[in-house]
């Protein structure tokens, strides 16, 4: 039941692995991942996040994006 996605797939900077059974925890694994490079300063990083920000402005493209990664993940196959 368990999916895989990378940090970058799920608009991060790098190809760290993340496993988990539903989006939401996909989502929680990702935003843990982020909060710890940000600790630690990471430069692309910090730049995936500013973009990110960017997007925020745009509830609208927001929402969007979010179902675009949603998508991806159910489409991805279980191991």
């Amino acid at each position: 039941m368990m999916k895989t996605m990378t940090c970058r797939q799920l608009g991060g900077a790098c190809d760290l692995e993340f496993h988990a059974n539903t989006f939401e925890e996909m989502a929680e694994l990702s935003k843990q991942h982020g909060m710890d490079m940000h600790k630690r300063q990471d430069a692309a990083h910090l730049q995936a996040m500013q973009e990110m920000q960017a997007l925020m402005q745009d509830p609208e493209a927001m929402q969007a994006w979010i179902e675009s990664k949603r998508q991806a993940f159910e489409d991805l196959p279980e191991h």
